[in-house]
Formats: structure tokens, sequence, C-alpha cells
């Protein structure tokens, strides 16, 4: 799971992004203080940086700091003035995107998205899962140096549940995702898909909600 860090003194906009980006899948740092990122000893994947803070200390000033330590790690820079001065001294510091305020929140998940999977693009096609290891390009799981044998549905319903992990799924949603809409079978594929998946990756924690779908924790 990436680590973003938010820095935003608007209490409300920051509590809004925040719930947006956690529901986007990511694990979030919500600050609202310019020293506290500056104190921040935490490994950040992104940074998303308010301009003009209330303790007189900028996103200029974090962002500073944090090219001091790390050329690569993207920051996106957040502003209420609109003006071309701004965008010019982020990028001359090193920001890799813009955005002016009042902005919509999906719209600044969507760029985080594509940033991390630009910039972390070799381990994004990669995800772990205890101690399994999930290749998504090659479409292999590997688990202690040995493959596990999925079927194409099998590995669909894994990467589903994986994408919305900790997420609720009725069974006419997985129908949906891995059968398609023009499916009019039983929704009982569904039971045993998820029953020859769990016996082949017993440490998948699959929840059973009765009467509606599967949770993975």
């Amino acid at each position: 799971m990436y680590k973003i860090c938010l820095v935003e003194d608007e209490k409300d906009l920051n509590n809004l992004i925040t719930t947006y980006l956690k529901q986007a899948g990511f694990d979030v740092i919500s600050l609202t203080k310019g020293m506290d990122a500056l104190n921040l000893q935490d490994k950040i994947d992104l940074w998303i940086l308010d301009i003009m803070l209330e303790d007189d200390i900028s996103g200029y000033d974090i962002i500073k700091q944090i090219r001091e330590k790390n050329d690569i790690v993207p920051v996106i820079f957040t502003s209420a003035r609109d003006q071309d001065l701004d965008k010019i001294i982020g990028l001359e510091l090193g920001s890799d995107d813009y955005i002016t305020k009042p902005y919509s929140p999906k719209e600044l998940v969507l760029r985080v998205n594509n940033m991390i999977k630009r910039v972390y693009k070799s381990e994004y096609n990669h995800l772990n899962y205890e101690d399994y290891q999930i290749d998504l390009n090659k479409r292999v799981v590997v688990q202690n140096n040995k493959e596990i044998n999925l079927t194409t549905l099998e590995f669909d319903l894994l990467i589903l549940f994986l994408e919305n992990k900790n997420k609720s799924l009725d069974r006419e949603l997985i129908i949906e995702k891995i059968w398609g809409t023009g499916y009019y079978g039983s929704d009982r594929v569904v039971d045993d898909l998820v029953r020859r998946l769990r016996k082949k990756m017993p440490k998948l924690k699959i929840s059973t909600i009765y009467g509606f779908g599967y949770r993975l924790s």
C-alpha cells in the first residue's frame, strides 16, 4: 500500500481529500502544519502540498527539504492562486504536478493514481499478500519460490479481491466483473470459484458475508 502525505491547513478540505484517498486504497498521513511535515520521519511515496500554510512554513519550504533527500518521490502542489509564477517556481523546485483550488477530489485522486503508476511502474505490476507474490503482467502467483497454478477465472477473482481489499463485494458484482454482463446462470458459480481459490491460497483472509457476498481483509 502506497503512503501519501497530505499537507493542507483547510481542515474540511483535508478531511475530504483524506477520505477520498483512503477509499482509493492509499495509506494517508494527514497534516495541517508545515512544521509537522518538516519533522516527519515516515517513508512517503507521494506528497500533496498546499503552497500557502498558516504556520509560515510554505509548501516551497517543504519540497526543498524533500528534494535534499529524495529526487524521485512525486510531489503535487495545490494552491488557491492560479498564477503562472507559482507553477514555474513549483516546477523549478522539483514538483511533478500542480492543481488549482477549488478542485475535484476525484480529479486529484486520478492524478495521484496516474503518478503512482508512472513513478513506480516496475513495482506497480507486482502485488504482495502475506507470503504470496503476484505478478500482474505474467498473471503468476508465487509462494516460497513455488508457482501456484490458478485458472484464468481464479486469477481474475484474486485480483478483484486485492483491488477491493476490505470492501464487501456482492455476488452480482463479482459475476459482472469476472463473467461479464452477459452471464445468466446461477450465482452459485461465485461460491464455487471462491472455494477453489481458498483451497489453492489458504492464507487469503476471505470472509463470507451470508446472503450477500465476500470480503478480503
